[in-house]
């Protein structure tokens, strides 16, 4: 008896696998919930006054929910994976490419996660000494532990991804904004006075720069989980709002914490207040929800590459990361970012696909290798990480959307 392939790792998902509205906003707002995100809202706090800090969130989050809105209305319109609409702009062995960018980047994420969760409760709840050339080995089973659990989560799919992210979302979201607001009543300012104290020295365009690119590399697996949405609409609705809700919340968090406790996150925020245990359940829950999201992106991508199933990508892509969570959180993070420029210029290509093609797009023969998509993808990689002017993610979206454009007309 053949088993039913749940995750729809190689073909459209059908009505029978389309999930209801609240879960799939629950699962993108869980998706959103990032801790580095709340690293950015360190920087927005330290370098913005509060009016400055709220149009930067309002601009930079239209720009995201533009970009991810779209891929969420394909994804759920075409019930395709981001490496399946790949393999239509560009080619079967050309998807192999974004397969890897995106597989490649989400490994490290989740490695990343899985040690900023490790890391801080060594140090803070264990009272163990952890720098970047020593990790006690409590540490080290911290981070097993919590690779083997969001591994499982992410092993089992699409349903075990929507049911952490119904225990996940209310809790952060609430046990995070009852800690902000203890902090603030704390404090010896309100909070549009705190956001004013310091050196202001960041410009509106640039904070929104940073709220941009805190995730829109993320952003673009979107269609790996609007897919299973009911219709176009929904996918498109419910990722602009979790976007800019979930996105909103985290920077908020990051920078509340920084301007009152002087921390990174809310963790540092809740250790303050004396709330041990629920620093830690925030925490944890907060990584998980993008770090199995992640995780499920690795092994679709690798999926595609290899020909073995999501499953078993999954768990090599869990292992991997696992095992190199502690380094890539000491010695990663900076080529991360870098990586994060690559990805934008994938999804602008697979839009302009979708919307040039028109009905086209599903039943065309795939090529084997679409070069003009290949060259956009690398021109656009390059000129956001070299241009230093403007959004990078959005010069390396221009330039990759460009060249397409141009080697669509030239090979008519």
């Amino acid at each position: 008896m053949k088993t039913t392939d749940l995750d729809y790792s190689s073909r459209p998902v059908d009505a029978a696998g389309r999930k209801s509205t609240l879960s799939m906003f629950m699962l993108m707002l869980g998706f959103t919930f990032f801790s580095a995100s709340m690293w950015v809202g360190q920087q927005l706090a330290a370098g913005l006054n509060f009016s400055g800090f709220v149009w930067a969130l309002i601009l930079g989050g239209l720009i995201l929910a533009a970009y991810t809105g779209a891929l969420g209305y394909i994804g759920a319109k075409t019930g395709l994976s981001l490496d399946m609409l790949a393999r239509r702009s560009f080619g079967i062995k050309g998807s192999w490419l974004p397969s890897a960018m995106i597989s490649f980047t989400q490994i490290g994420w989740f490695g990343v996660g899985l040690a900023m969760f490790a890391i801080p409760v060594a140090k803070e709840i264990l009272g163990l000494e952890v720098t970047p050339d020593s990790m006690p080995w409590q540490g080290y089973l911290l981070v097993g532990i919590a690779g083997i659990l969001m591994t499982a989560s992410a092993y089992f799919g699409i349903k075990s991804l929507t049911i952490v992210s119904y225990i996940a979302v209310p809790a952060v979201a609430i046990l995070g904004t009852v800690a902000m607001i203890l902090a603030v009543k704390r404090g010896d300012l309100g909070l549009i006075e705190q956001f004013n104290q310091g050196t202001k020295d960041l410009g509106i365009i640039a904070g929104a720069g940073l709220v941009v690119g805190s995730f829109v590399s993320g952003g673009t697996a979107t269609p790996n989980f609007t897919r299973f949405a009911k219709s176009g609409k929904v996918g498109l609705v419910t990722t602009i709002i979790a976007f800019f809700l979930g996105n909103s919340l985290m920077f908020l968090f990051g920078a509340v914490s920084s301007i009152y406790a002087g921390g990174n996150d809310i963790f540092e925020v809740m250790l303050n207040l004396n709330l041990f245990y629920m620093a830690v359940l925030v925490l944890g829950l907060n990584i998980w929800t993008t770090n199995d999201n992640a995780l499920y992106s690795a092994g679709l991508g690798l999926s595609n590459i290899t020909g073995y199933s999501k499953k078993s990508m999954v768990i090599v892509s869990g292992i991997i990361g696992t095992i190199a969570a502690v380094w890539l959180y000491w010695n990663f993070c900076g080529w991360l970012n870098v990586l994060n420029c690559t990805l934008p210029p994938v999804g602008i290509i697979l839009i302009i696909s979708y919307f040039m093609d028109g009905k086209k797009f599903l039943s065309a023969s795939a090529v084997n290798v679409n070069w003009w998509a290949v060259a956009g993808v690398v021109a656009g990689a390059v000129v956001a990480n070299l241009l230093h002017w403007g959004f990078p993610a959005i010069n390396g979206m221009v330039v990759a959307a460009l060249l397409y454009i141009v080697g669509r007309a030239l090979n008519r």
